[in-house]
């Protein structure tokens, strides 16, 4: 059971297809461990053993009447409870939607079905997808395997500490403002945000919809690679999703390399605020890429230092429109509704009982952010700010292929450091907000372990839009050299649960 757990995705499906393993032992497999940890760790909110072990059965008879088996077949995967699953409840870490049942799958549900992965169970989150820890979760927090007293990065803590404590080889995680990038990070594994509209928003509860992207997390680039090819592609059903060619994203990782590469250093991501061990990882990683043969250079993005407060202007006032539908008289809980009270008393008491204090501190800030007389001074200005990011990257990638940077700022903070700080808090996002805000893709990899706690420090890559392949020709180059050179930090040193 341990050896199968360790197994990387591709390696599973391999030995799936050769009739070495079935798919119900490697789920069998998977499922004693999440029964063994996840106690501890509380990854899930949702285990669907019976489903899960359904699924695996279909695959094995699928290789039995000698079937050709899709590149994922039978690998078990964890999906973070933010997209709809009509065999499943949906709560997006929410009170409001505690034990809802969706009438239907979500795109991504749907594909994730149709490549034969076995859907393992439904992950805990930051409620909305609003937080960067995993501690706004209605369902308490999730540990992060490395250290159960520290936080497993947010608002998809639940994916990533999944992968890290060997319950799932594949997860699915969304990124508003970093959620699958930070959580890699601060637990050792591969987490990519794909191109805007690159992977299917339909059936994934909105947060902030220009903002909000659907991705693959692993613990090698290549598994992230081949997921990211299962779930991306065009679907009529989701007004924003690109009608254009998935990037060859596995050719990419097959054949990673950054030789005649330009690789790209901007001066805005270090300064105050970053713990000296990523930088130390960091420094290391760029000398790394210039030895591997790519050429650095530096670049200046002024517009990335207004990036955060853009952010928290233009999200929560998507947010405050998003939740709108919250009402407690179509769906979710219903508070109050004893006859006597209005639909308006029933809605307010509803919402006071459903969401907790992030989500209101957010819906507040937006609404606010889009009130007559505030639109153009708050909501108005930060999307400006915004065009000025877009164009500095524009500038930036006319210059190299590629930019890197820290991931974040700090390796994975204590559990209840800054709950009661909220700017500390969004701090953490402080590299990868201006990704999202240019609709770029990116990628995090782990790059080391920080020298004073021991903990995961991530890598980000940042590529063009629809220029996605670039981050797994980087990532895969990168992780072959630190496998070469220091082993995988995760699948070598993590500490045993």
């Amino acid at each position: 059971m341990t050896d199968i757990i360790k197994l990387t995705a591709a390696e599973t499906a391999a030995r799936i297809a050769s009739g070495e393993l079935t798919a119900v032992e490697v789920t069998e497999a998977h499922l004693a461990r999440i029964e063994a940890v996840d106690e501890k760790v509380h990854a899930f909110l949702h285990v669907d053993r019976e489903g899960a072990l359904a699924q695996a059965r279909a695959v094995d008879a699928k290789r039995e009447r000698g079937e050709r088996l899709g590149p994922l077949a039978g690998v078990p995967l964890a999906l973070k409870d933010i997209f709809t699953t009509k065999d499943m409840p949906t709560t997006v870490g929410s009170k409001i939607l505690e034990g809802w049942l969706p009438p239907y799958d979500a795109t991504l549900t749907q594909r994730l079905r149709d490549a034969d992965v076995v859907i393992l169970g439904k992950t805990n989150m930051d409620e909305f997808a609003m937080g960067s820890s995993t501690e706004n979760s209605a369902y308490g927090p999730t540990g992060n395997p490395w250290d159960l007293t520290r936080i497993p990065g947010g608002s998809g803590g639940g994916s990533s500490a999944a992968l890290a404590s060997f319950q799932a080889p594949l997860a699915i995680g969304t990124d508003t403002g970093g959620s699958i990038r930070q959580p890699a990070a601060v637990t050792g594994t591969v987490g990519v945000k794909p191109t805007y509209g690159g992977v299917s928003r339909y059936g994934m509860v909105a947060f902030s919809s220009s903002l909000d992207q659907g991705g693959p997390c692993a613990r090698t680039v290549l598994d992230a690679a081949l997921l990211h090819e299962a779930i991306a592609g065009h679907d009529p059903l989701d007004s924003t999703s690109i009608d254009a060619p998935v990037p060859p994203v596995v050719e990419a990782a097959r054949s990673g390399s950054v030789a005649g590469m330009r690789v790209g250093v901007v001066k805005q991501f270090r300064g105050e605020g970053y713990q000296a061990g990523v930088l130390q990882r960091f420094d290391e990683s760029v000398e790394l890429l210039k030895e591997l043969g790519a050429e650095i250079v530096e670049l200046d993005c002024p517009s990335f230092d207004l990036a955060l407060s853009a952010y928290y202007l233009i999200a929560p006032s998507e947010c405050s429109s998003n939740l709108a539908r919250f009402d407690g008289l179509r769906y979710g809980q219903r508070t109050g509704d004893d006859g006597t009270r209005s639909a308006e008393d029933v809605t307010a008491l509803t919402r006071e009982a459903g969401f907790g204090d992030e989500v209101k501190r957010r819906i507040m800030l937006g609404t606010y952010a889009l009130s007559s007389g505030y639109y153009d001074a708050y909501y108005g200005s930060a999307q400006k700010v915004r065009t000025l990011i877009t164009r500095d990257f524009e500038k930036a990638f006319e210059q190299v292929d590629v930019i890197v940077s820290p991931t974040t700022p700090t390796t994975a903070f204590p559990i209840g450091e800054r709950a009661d700080d909220p700017m500390a808090m969004y701090l953490a996002d402080l590299c990868t907000i201006p990704t999202n805000l240019a609709g770029n893709s990116a990628m995090s990899l782990p790059c080391g372990l920080a020298p004073e706690d021991g903990l995961p420090v991530g890598l980000q890559i940042i590529a063009p839009a629809l220029k996605d392949d670039r981050l797994y020709k980087v990532g895969a180059a990168v992780e072959a050299a630190f496998l070469n050179r220091w082993g995988h930090p995760l699948l070598e040193e993590a500490p045993s649960l």
